[in-house]
């Protein structure tokens, strides 16, 4: 019952340290949302890697879409080169945090969702509104949704040790809960 989890979104936050002017900015760029009366933040997309970066006037960014912490640093510089032609000189590398990582994965068995609701704790399983059951881990921090195929989606890690653990968790957690279903 292996499973390697393939990160598939990481958002992230960093903070510029300087104001942008969202409106010199929307202007300026061709790929940006800008509607201050529904959300006040700016929305950059970024083509390669391909992601979208929330751009606030006080210069925090949040950053969705790359699917490692190396992407995350290319998009940043990418939105400072932007900032530079709009006149925001970014002077200190800013610190960029992980908030949540998006992984999926498969645990390659079919699996009985309602049996399974019933042996692990901290379960939600609802099959007429949503197909997959919610199981949530409390260290490390992490949702997984579960799914009859045997697929699954992990969210809430900020790291990949933090996913491996998470994962091993789930694996110890489901093999032992299996084995008391067929008992």
């Amino acid at each position: 019952m292996g499973s390697d989890l393939k990160v598939q979104n990481i958002v992230a936050t960093a903070s510029l340290g300087k104001e942008v002017s969202l409106v010199k900015l929307a202007r300026t760029e061709a790929n940006t949302e800008y509607n201050p009366e529904q959300f006040p933040g700016l929305v950059l997309r970024i083509k390669k890697p391909k992601s979208a970066v929330l751009v606030f006037s006080s210069g925090n960014l949040v950053c969705t879409g790359t699917k490692s912490v190396a992407q995350v640093k290319e998009v940043i510089v990418h939105v400072i080169k932007i900032l530079r032609k709009i006149g925001v000189k970014v002077t200190e590398k800013p610190k960029i945090n992980v908030q949540n990582i998006v992984a999926s994965g498969s645990v390659n068995l079919t699996l009985n969702l309602n049996l399974l609701a019933l042996e692990l704790e901290n379960t939600e399983y609802e099959p007429e509104q949503f197909p997959g059951l919610v199981y949530k881990l409390g260290e490390p921090n992490a949702t997984f949704l579960l799914f009859s195929n045997g697929k699954l989606v992990c969210t809430g890690t900020r790291n990949r040790k933090e996913l491996e653990t998470a994962r091993e968790k789930l694996l110890k957690n489901l093999k032992k809960a299996i084995k008391n279903i067929k008992k």
